[in-house]
């Protein structure tokens, strides 16, 4: 999408992290770009609103489901698996491994009417 107007961040790279934006899991410096392109662009911001809302109504709707047991053991137990990643670099090759451990995992999540 694009609203035809020269903007120093195109549209299509704003609306593709607009749900990172709402979700307020970007860098200062990202927020400050989306929100100046937002205050230039009445399509990103409409469809910024847009997202909000229907964000906003989904977790009202369904916020409040129990995750299952076996679902929270299923990804306690891939959070806790080994990761191996080799890159090779033009002067040899180079392996890191990490490894992800959780000893204990607390999920702190706002109910709406809680």
């Amino acid at each position: 999408m694009s609203c035809g107007d020269d903007h120093e961040v195109n549209c299509s790279e704003i609306l593709g992290r607009l749900y990172e934006y709402i979700d307020n899991e970007l860098a200062d410096a990202d927020c400050g770009d989306i929100r100046t392109h937002l205050d230039e662009c009445s399509p990103c911001l409409e469809k910024y609103g847009l997202e909000q809302h229907v964000k906003a109504l989904v977790q009202r709707c369904c916020g409040c489901d129990d995750v299952p047991v076996d679902l929270r053991s299923k990804v306690l137990a891939r959070i806790r698996e080994v990761k191996v990643q080799v890159d090779t670099g033009a002067d040899g090759s180079q392996v890191v491994v990490e490894q992800v451990t959780v000893d204990q995992f607390v999920v702190d999540v706002e109910r709406p009417g809680a």
